[in-house]
């Protein structure tokens, strides 16, 4: 267990102690996709799905998550966030929602989860607005893309085509 911060000497889970460590400059960028059928494309493409503007919607969405991460993920520090973007595209070859979010701040502990918490809320949101036409949307490859800063270190995924 040594190797998992959240544990305490007795096993049991705890929040990490952070107030030592210095502030730095963290970033992290992580995303995801919504894999729907050729009809639901067209409606979100064309902007026709009765709960309206799907993409604008799952991008405020995701803004919106990444801001309540630390209610939803209990050892999450709430941290004050510089910045949170979420970029929404529409890929015509996979028939899919891309979502990607960047989320940066200048603290003691990393932005991560709140980048990843972005792309899932974004996604939910995606399928939400779209349940009414297609039941068997897949969420799929919520992934971190790669982190700044901390004692860590940086990390980059090697993406595969």
């Amino acid at each position: 267990m040594s190797d998992f911060t959240h544990f305490n000497d007795q096993g049991r889970a705890k929040m990490v102690d952070v107030g030592e460590k210095p502030v730095t400059r963290r970033t992290a960028v992580a995303a995801g996709r919504v894999l729907v059928n050729d009809h639901t494309f067209d409606l979100i493409k064309s902007g026709g799905m009765k709960k309206g503007d799907v993409l604008n919607v799952a991008q405020i969405a995701g803004v919106m998550g990444a801001k309540r991460t630390p209610d939803i993920i209990p050892m999450c520090h709430p941290i004050l966030m510089d910045g949170i973007n979420l970029e929404l595209s529409l890929d015509e070859t996979r028939k899919s929602v891309e979502i990607q979010a960047t989320v940066s701040c200048d603290g003691r502990t990393g932005v991560e989860m709140e980048a990843l918490t972005a792309v899932s809320t974004a996604a939910l949101t995606v399928y939400d607005m779209c349940k009414a036409v297609q039941k068997d949307m897949v969420i799929t490859d919520v992934r971190l893309v790669s982190k700044t800063g901390g004692v860590h270190g940086d990390y980059l995924r090697e993406e595969k085509a």
